[in-house]
């Protein structure tokens, strides 16, 4: 046995008899083997070079890569709320989101993969690569990015189709027209679906009362309220489809809402708290909230809120002292069967339309509404905007003698009345009073405050004597009576306007003469109030179905250009 041993990278071996032993040979030998490695490694690192400032051949990394690609394509804004979004420099003018379905992110992955076969991007390539976008969004000022409905510099109302081609209708004093692009920046959301495009084809108000169980007089200021919902910078009254059961609330509201901004959710239960509110109304324009029979104080708030403007500061998800902002106006729709379970405030921002009972035999099923409501909505939509340009066109001009609660949307009843030979801000005057009325009816406390002023003419003391005064019905207080002086005489506030359209004053300004100097509530019945009354209806009910005329009659509409 050959002992002859050599050290070989620090481990003793034997050596074969058979190879040489001559140490260069094996130093050789064992050189060429330790060496093979490297031409690995040195190919790897050239992959993973980086390029320097001096140039050369070393490769970007891939955010690098991701950034350059997503700047070739898209530029970058920042929206009023703070959320930073892309627009396509080639495409429609429709914002895309950086995280969620068909975000940006989403969008590069799969562009990455596209462009440079056979590598695709990390997780952590993609959030650098987002994190510098962001920041290239924040360069410039923000912008408004709109939600279905628009309004540009010079007044122009912009509604967008939803269709993938990113065209919408533009609306102005001089008319309307299809836009193959927009002019302002929209955002589309999951709740959306798409507008079929208007057209000029007969007349569309008739076509649409077609589909309604209503009277002129309720349809007329349905239609005013369609006219309104289009206009994004002013308050829009809740739309309140109120009536038994069998007389088409459901459908009614799903089709009205599918014309101002269709949805494949336009019906939807009441939110069961602000954060799923916040959601909903983010994401819809306009949107239905069915089979209400009662409202809780916090959604009654909201509500109003939601018709004059609100807005939600939440923490911004993984930070700690970031905050996100959902701020909105919205238009919204209602079906209930007692209005007297709204809330008093909320009550004088409804529009209220009663649904008659359908007959049987012009009762029709959901498949054959569906059918009729879409082969007319092109025309309905194209008399619309007709009507709302002609609007548009008389609104600067229309002034109004007394300013009514919502009185925007009052001036836009005006403006109709004008240009239509309608009477819809009468109707609607006389049916807010009425809906005041049965508000109040609802509301325990409150009737007991008007029974009382019925009984004494004027009453005069404090909060804590007139809790004392007024006694609940069957002598059994119910969950909404005030526990306390506070809460009545701030229930008293809060249901002064309904008290004031059944002719009763509210004075808080006075204060006792003794030296506790307590607030006083005068309450006073002025007498009847005022405002305009509807006219007594006829022996003969108008028809409430009225057959829709052929192509090319009925409504005469601006010139379409």
């Amino acid at each position: 046995m050959n002992n002859t041993t050599h050290h070989v990278n620090g481990t003793t071996r034997p050596i074969d008899p058979n190879r040489s032993t001559d140490q260069g040979a094996v130093n050789a030998e064992t050189a060429t083997v330790n060496t093979g490695p490297a031409p690995v490694n040195t190919a790897r690192a050239a992959v993973n070079k980086r390029p320097s400032p001096e140039g050369g051949d070393k490769k970007p990394s891939a955010a690098v890569r991701l950034v350059q690609l997503a700047r070739e394509r898209y530029r970058f804004v920042m929206s009023a709320d703070g959320r930073p979004y892309a627009v396509a420099l080639d495409g429609p003018n429709i914002v895309l989101p950086f995280k969620g379905r068909s975000g940006v992110r989403q969008r590069l992955a799969r562009l990455y993969a596209e462009t440079y076969e056979g590598d695709v991007a990390s997780q952590s390539a993609l959030a650098d690569a987002m994190t510098v976008l962001e920041g290239i969004a924040e360069d410039d000022d923000p912008v408004p990015v709109h939600l279905r409905v628009g309004q540009d510099d010079l007044g122009t109302i912009v509604v967008d189709l939803g269709t993938a081609d990113g065209r919408a209708v533009t609306v102005s004093a001089g008319g309307w027209h299809l836009a193959d692009r927009s002019p302002v920046l929209f955002r589309r959301s999951g709740a959306m679906a798409p507008m079929p495009a208007p057209i000029l084809e007969g007349d569309g108000l008739s076509m649409l009362h077609s589909m309604f169980n209503m009277d002129e007089p309720a349809f007329r200021q349905l239609v005013a309220w369609l006219i309104a919902a289009w206009m994004p910078n002013i308050p829009h009254p809740i739309l309140t489809f109120k009536g038994e059961q069998g007389t088409g609330k459901s459908k009614s509201a799903q089709m009205v809402v599918n014309l101002v901004d269709p949805s494949p959710a336009a019906k939807r239960s009441a939110p069961r708290d602000l954060k799923a509110w916040s959601t909903q109304a983010f994401n819809s324009w306009a949107l239905c909230l069915d089979n209400i029979s009662a409202i809780p104080g916090w959604l009654s708030d909201t509500l109003c809120k939601g018709v004059t403007g609100d807005g939600f500061v939440d923490r911004a998800l993984y930070s700690d002292d970031d905050v996100v902002v959902v701020s909105f106006r919205r238009v919204l729709a209602m079906t209930t069967i007692d209005a007297g379970a709204l809330a008093g405030d909320l009550a004088e921002r409804l529009l209220m339309l009663d649904l008659q009972l359908i007959d049987p035999d012009r009762r029709r099923t959901e498949e054959e509404l569906d059918t009729a409501f879409e082969a007319v909505r092109p025309a309905v939509l194209g008399s619309l905007f007709d009507l709302l340009a002609t609007v548009l066109n008389v609104l600067p001009n229309v002034k109004l003698e007394t300013m009514p609660r919502m009185a925007d949307f009052a001036r836009v009843l005006a403006a109709v009345d004008q240009v239509m030979g309608w009477n819809t801000l009468d109707d609607y005057l006389a049916a807010s009073a009425n809906v005041a009325g049965d508000a109040l009816e609802g509301d325990p406390f409150g009737s007991a405050v008007v029974a009382l002023v019925e009984e004494y003419g004027t009453w005069t003391g404090t909060a804590a004597m007139l809790l004392e005064h007024v006694q609940p019905p069957g002598g059994i207080r119910p969950p909404s009576w005030p526990k306390d002086a506070t809460r009545a005489g701030g229930k008293v506030k809060r249901i002064a306007p309904l008290l004031r359209t059944v002719g009763i004053t509210v004075d808080d300004t006075q204060r006792s003469q003794d030296r506790h100097r307590s607030r006083l509530l005068i309450l006073s019945r002025t007498g009847a109030p005022n405002g305009p009354t509807s006219a007594a209806p006829d022996a003969t009910p108008p028809n409430l179905w009225p057959d829709t005329p052929s192509a090319g009659q009925g409504h005469s509409s601006p010139d379409q250009r």
